[in-house]
């Protein structure tokens, strides 16, 4: 065994009382006590930030655990190391010999390791006769052995923290996710309610997740988040209540109205389907419009041209153009327009799109070619800074009849097909 002194520091290095209370600390050592050194090398690294060590003076641990022979550190097998710089250096990817003192002294004002010096400040051993080392000049890993407990301890915390931090993470990805389906599903249903202000506050919160994510600024915003669906739920389940108990009345009603089973079907409105006066390109075939006998209206050839030029394309080529689209659709998929539409509003909050540029595209391009738009914008997102300036050009454009889906959502179609090539 090695004996147990106070030792001070070679050359010009001062004694501090920090390194006495760890010489102290390194002497307190429990008998009998082993530890695998890469075990222990895996929890001092996982207790980094907790040790205030740098992921080089790590390096430099690693490459001084080397030199100890057996992969079980105990005190009867000694405990100081004694490599030489060069042999250091190599074992630690090369690193100079300055940048090698430096960390060595990181490691040391840790705690987790010490200094045992020599008269001359050299490393090396006193061995017997027998080849046994009977005292030893270097550095102690004492301090790594003494402290064993403490830092598993600490490693086992950051583990649980890091997992928790994963945890919470998860929750609030799911909450958010609830929270802006919720108020699309309240926009397409017509629920009442303050549902501007409610999706102002939860802009507000999506605001405030930082990039960084830590377990102290996150937590607030999960709870926060989580009342709110909370509330939305509440105001859902309200309007759903509400619908169950007007359906059951109206069931009472028909059924007390309805005991004559003749039907009057000429008092139903029926729909007239009337042809548009020819234009005067006599390319352009002539449109067919739909009108009520109750609201006809004269419709004139610009019209036509404004409906021709804004028709709505297939549902399966929008899906084929944009796909990434379907994982915001109810359900994670998209089987009708109407399910396109909602995926667009969930988008659009995600976008950071207005409910105003929004409305003002439906107005100009119809809901269901708002919603294609809002589709190719995601598809194309990563080269598109603005998207809510960018729609507002669109809307623009399409008002005065500078702008076509087509084009756009060919593009994109052919850039889906692996291979394709635009044609010379």
């Amino acid at each position: 065994m090695e004996s147990r002194y106070v030792t001070t520091p070679f050359g010009r290095r001062a004694m501090s009382l920090g390194m006495l209370v760890n010489q102290q600390l390194a002497e307190a050592i429990e008998p009998g006590t082993t530890r695998n050194k890469w075990k222990l090398f895996r929890a001092v690294c996982e207790a980094r930030p907790s040790l205030g060590v740098t992921d080089r003076a790590l390096t430099v641990l690693d490459a001084l655990l080397t030199f100890y022979p057996d992969d079980e550190i105990s005190e009867a097998r000694g405990l100081v190391v004694f490599p030489s710089n060069a042999q250091l250096s190599l074992r630690a990817r090369g690193m100079t010999a300055a940048t090698l003192r430096r960390h060595l002294a990181v490691l040391i004002d840790a705690g987790l390791i010490l200094r045992k010096d020599s008269p001359n400040g050299k490393r090396y051993a006193r061995r017997s006769r027998t080849g046994e080392i009977n005292e030893a000049f270097g550095f102690s890993l004492a301090p790594l052995l003494a402290r064993a407990t403490e830092i598993e301890s600490l490693a086992a915390q950051v583990v649980a923290d890091r997992e928790l931090l994963r945890m919470t993470r998860d929750r609030l990805t799911v909450c958010r996710r609830d929270v802006a389906k919720l108020i699309t599903a309240a926009f397409d249903e017509g629920v009442p309610g303050d549902w501007a202000s409610i999706l102002d506050m939860f802009r507000t919160l999506v605001a405030r997740i930082p990039r960084v994510a830590t377990l102290k600024t996150i937590s607030p915003i999960l709870e926060e988040m989580v009342m709110l669906r909370s509330e939305i739920i509440n105001l859902l389940e309200i309007r759903v209540k509400t619908q169950k108990i007007d359906a059951r009345e109206s069931q009472i009603e028909r059924h007390k109205q309805n005991s004559n089973l003749k039907y009057n079907y000429e008092s139903e409105q029926r729909l007239e389907i009337t042809r548009a006066a020819p234009p005067q390109n006599d390319l352009e075939p002539p449109s067919a419009l739909i009108r009520t006998k109750q609201s006809w209206q004269k419709v004139g050839h610009n019209d036509v041209a404004a409906a021709k030029s804004l028709q709505s394309f297939p549902l399966g080529l929008v899906l084929q153009a944009c796909p990434q689209i379907a994982d915001y659709g109810p359900g994670g998929r998209i089987s009708n327009w109407r399910d396109l539409m909602a995926a667009a509003v969930v988008v659009r909050t995600m976008l950071g799109v207005s409910s105003s540029a929004y409305e003002e595209a439906c107005t100009a391009m119809g809901r269901e070619n708002a919603a294609t738009v809002i589709a190719c914008i995601l598809e194309r997102g990563g080269h598109i800074n603005s998207a809510g300036g960018y729609l507002r050009d669109l809307t623009r454009r399409t008002e005065r009849g500078e702008f076509a889906i087509g084009p756009m959502l060919m593009a994109l179609a052919r850039a889906c097909i692996p291979g394709s090539r635009m044609a010379s």
